[in-house]
């Protein structure tokens, strides 16, 4: 990961912090219990426990890592810096479907907390770039594998 600069919301901040936490205080002591117990069967060299945990162990190390250097980079979003006249990282928008008719609500965020599940998109995301800095009425074109979707911003807001 380079060291470009981590956009976040507050949520996203506190997110992002908690879980740096519990891998360094729950889930390192856990792993390392883990380790303990299958070096206590004798041989390591083919003890699959041994090996998972020692794999655990990595990803564990590697993720604090990660997670510490995106909260070195973050730059938080408050909600003053948010413009409900155009859509802007922190923003909520609706937008409507001009094919279907349908609307959906999105909350753009940085990449590091997007969760399309929970309609949280990033601004790197082909909606999130087609509707950045754009008014409420303004028709984006969305450009996905599927072809072409046009949205109309129907609502900004914090």
């Amino acid at each position: 990961m380079s060291d470009k600069e981590i956009i976040l919301t507050q949520e996203g901040l506190r997110k992002l912090e908690d879980e740096l936490e519990m891998l360094k205080s729950v889930k390192r002591r856990e792993v390392a219990e883990r380790i303990k117990v299958a070096i206590g069967y004798g041989d390591i060299s083919e003890n699959s426990e041994y090996e998972d945990a020692k794999n655990e162990q990595a990803f564990i190390e590697g993720r604090i890592i990660t997670l510490e250097k995106m909260l070195r980079n973050a730059r938080i979003i408050n909600s003053d810096e948010i413009d409900t006249d155009v859509v802007s990282i922190g923003s909520t928008v609706t937008v409507e479907d001009l094919e279907f008719g349908d609307k959906m609500e999105y909350a753009i965020v940085g990449s590091a907390e997007s969760d399309p599940l929970n309609n949280k998109i990033s601004n790197e995301s082909p909606v999130g770039r087609a509707i950045l800095g754009k008014k409420e009425g303004t028709v984006v074109d969305v450009s996905v594998p599927a072809g072409v979707i046009q949205y109309r911003i129907v609502d900004i807001k914090k």
